[in-house]
Order: structure tokens, then sequence, then C-alpha cells
């Protein structure tokens, strides 16, 4: 591939032969990102002998995400995801992307997730009340099981995705450590070698396709409209053309939203409540406002817009613990600020580090729900805050996501104080987000 075209391109230091910074990406990736951005705009690594460019000012990410964004696809990380959730939504390119989200935009709609939040709103009250006074909570496990409990109970309105739902439940751990090995591994042809951790990873993505296939052809089946999210998947059609997706591809997306969804929400949730246990004076604040507004019933989607302060900690939740990597891959010769990129040319954005920036972000490891005022938010450069993405690949469920976890929020806050166990270190674990490595928690009623 002909290198990038424009200023001088520093090069991260300590390239290894054979390897480059693959090692170093993998072992402490945050660390190396985060040191990466103090080298430049645009900073040269190599995955293995491939170079790829990390793409670090918020401008400069803007026209990769936005004004660019159709001279990239989605680059050698989504080359991996392609092996667990095919041609879905998330991994998919060009027109046929752009097919793909318009027969999947009215399942997400305003009115659609407010429908949703009854589910999420009256699921987490009684999961909250099932706790027991002084009990220790796993509560990283504890938000999977909640966030992957409420994809099936939207996706699947019958007991027919129980059984898609455990099998997830059981293989997600497996799935998300092989797909980050896969991603950083500087040598492709490892994957295919008969390892056993390549053998469970290749187990796990077969038998959640398996169980997944059985529920769609029982849906077909049956025929009926469900008024769940699988039927809208299932009924969709172009508006242009008139066609409906292909039971392989409804299947593609299904394993796109159970995945993708449950693990960025539960990462969310669990950080959340671990900030709150830090700061109990913003947690005793999350709690009154909660109370006012709900007063003691589930929340509801016309709620969200009265729950201010809690919209801010979330807020600040996200800043804190985004995507980490990114990936693009240019498919046409493109200038992105002083550079001219060939096509085939791999960027790295990591939402992470940007958020990180002591240049962007004032004191930014410092968890302060109030930089999110209108006042102080207005300060932000443009660009420098992007959880869930930008353009036309930003999330699509990103407004189910945020409903999902404001939602646990206030019902876990207004009726739980969660403390840290003492001696119990929570450090960063990196798979394909930014997990708690442990976060054992002790429940006390308010």
């Amino acid at each position: 591939m002909a290198p990038a075209r424009g200023p001088h391109t520093p090069t991260a230091p300590d390239r290894l032969p054979l390897l480059g910074h693959a090692l170093a990406l993998k072992r402490h990736p945050l660390d190396f990102l985060q040191s990466v951005r103090r080298l430049g705009d645009v900073v040269r690594i190599y995955l293995g002998p491939r170079p790829a460019y990390v793409v670090n000012a918020p401008d400069l990410v803007r026209q990769v995400l936005v004004t660019e964004a159709r001279k990239f696809d989605k680059g050698a990380f989504f080359d991996k995801v392609r092996a667990i959730v095919g041609n879905g939504l998330v991994s998919s390119n060009g027109a046929f992307h752009m097919r793909q989200r318009r027969l999947m935009q009215p399942a997400f709609h305003r009115q659609q997730i407010a429908g949703y939040a009854r589910i999420m709103g009256d699921f987490l009250a009684e999961r909250a009340a099932a706790w027991r006074p002084g009990q220790e909570l796993s509560v990283h496990e504890e938000m999977h099981e909640i966030a992957l409990t409420l994809i099936g109970k939207t996706l699947f309105s019958s007991e027919l995705g129980e059984e898609a739902v455990a099998e997830v439940k059981r293989s997600i751990p497996i799935v998300r450590d092989g797909v980050t090995r896969r991603t950083l591994s500087p040598v492709e042809f490892l994957e295919r070698l008969p390892t056993p951790a390549n053998r469970r990873f290749e187990g796990a993505v077969g038998r959640i396709r398996q169980v997944i296939d059985e529920v769609i052809e029982a849906y077909r089946a049956d025929g009926t409209d469900r008024r769940d999210l699988l039927s809208m998947l299932l009924f969709s059609q172009d508006a242009d053309t008139g066609e409906a997706m292909t039971d392989e591809q409804v299947s593609d997306e299904v394993v796109t939203i159970m995945l993708a969804g449950s693990e960025t929400t539960a990462n969310t949730m669990a950080w959340t409540l671990y900030r709150l246990g830090r700061h109990p004076a913003i947690a005793d604040r999350v709690a009154e406002e909660a109370t006012a507004v709900l007063n003691g019933r589930p929340a509801t989607f016309e709620d969200l817009d009265r729950l201010d302060y809690a919209g801010r900690v979330l807020s600040e939740v996200v800043r804190l613990y985004p995507l980490w990597l990114v990936m693009r891959r240019s498919v046409a010769s493109v200038t992105v600020g002083p550079y001219e990129l060939p096509p085939g040319t791999e960027l790295i954005l990591s939402p992470l580090a940007m958020h990180r920036d002591p240049a962007l972000f004032a004191e930014p490891l410092r968890f302060d729900p109030d930089r999110w005022t209108p006042e102080r938010a207005a300060t932000i450069p443009r660009h420098a805050f992007i959880p869930f993405g930008s353009g036309n690949r930003q999330c699509i469920g990103d407004g189910f996501g945020w409903t999902e976890a404001l939602i646990a929020l206030v019902t876990i806050a207004s009726r739980w104080r969660l403390e840290p166990v003492p001696g119990r270190a929570v450090t960063e674990a990196v798979a394909a987000t930014v997990y708690p490595s442990q976060l054992p928690m002790i429940a006390l009623p308010r």
C-alpha cells in the first residue's frame, strides 16, 4: 500500500520486527493510543507489517466519519467482526449498508423505543426489588444479565427466543475475547489454526447462529406479526423497491443487535454504578431527582427528559468509557486535512483516547457530571465527544441503549446505595469494549 502523502507523518516509537506495534496495542491498548495522541494529529503505526494511521484531531475525525464518510468502509476490525455477525449493519458497507439501515430504522424510532421503555422500566423495577440488603452483587455480571434479558424481551415476545438469549449469555465472553484477539493479531493465519481458543470461538459462534436461525424459522412458519423487534425486521420492506430482508440477513441483524446492544449497554450500566459507588454525593443527587420524578413507580420514556442530572451523569460515563477503537479503510483516494490517502489506507480512531485528552476536556480523568451543563458543554470542541460514533454509521441503537441505561440508573439509584467491596481492585479490561475486570458491590437499601 502506498503511504499517505502530505506533511511529515510521525511514526510511533518502539516498532518491533514483524510485529510492528501490535504487541503494544494488544498488551496495553489504552495507554498506547493515549501516548500516540501526543505525537500529532495523524500518526503512523504498524499492525504487523501493515501500516495504519491513527487520526487524533477532532476536525479530522469529523472528516472521516461525516464529510468524507462515503470514501471509507469499516476496516480491518470489522473484517474480523464479520465472522460473527455476517453482513449485519455493524459490518456491512456501501449501498447495502444504507439499504439495511433504512429497513431497520423503523424498529428504533422514538415511538418504538417508548414501547420498549415500558418493558425496561417494569423489568428493572422487578429486578431491583429482588436484591437483598447487604447482598454482595457482581455488578458487571448482573448488568450483563439484565441487558441480555431486555434484548430478549424486546426482540422476542414469545418463549421461542429464550433459548437464543440463554445461548448468547453462555457464549458472549468467548466471542468477545475471540474478536479482540483476532483483530490485534499481527499474523492472520493464526486464527485458522485448530487451537483450543479458535475451536471455542467457532463453536460459540455456531451455537448462537443455530438457535437464532431456529427462532426465525419458527416466526416465518407462524406468520404472525408479534409486534416485537424481530417481527419488525421480518416484515420490513424497502420503500423504494418493496424488497424485504432474507432470513439470512435477518439472522445477521439479530446477532448484531444481541451482541452489540447487550455488551455496550451492560458496560455503560456497570461503569455508572461503579462511579456512583465511588462518588456517594453524586449518587445521592441522582436518587433525590429520581425519587422526585418517579415517586416510587417504574420509569417510563416520558420521564427521561425530566431526569436532567441523571442524564448528565450518564453523559460523563460514556465520555470516560466509550468505544476504544474504531477503524475505517479508504475505498478511494481521499484528502483528510493536509494528508492525501490512497485507496486501502487503514485508519484508527479512538473515541476513548480523545475523550480523555486534557487538551479537549479539563481534568479529563475527573468524574464531573456538571461538565455537561449547557454552558460548560458549549465550550467542548465540536466532534470531540462521539460516544456512539457519528455520521451515516452512528450507532442505530444509541437511543435504545441510552434509554435502557438511564432507566437502569434511576431505578437502581432510587432504591439502593451500591458500595464497593473493600480491598477489591477494579481495573479497565479491554476486549471489543472497555469493561470492569471485576465489580463486586454491596447493596444497601436507601
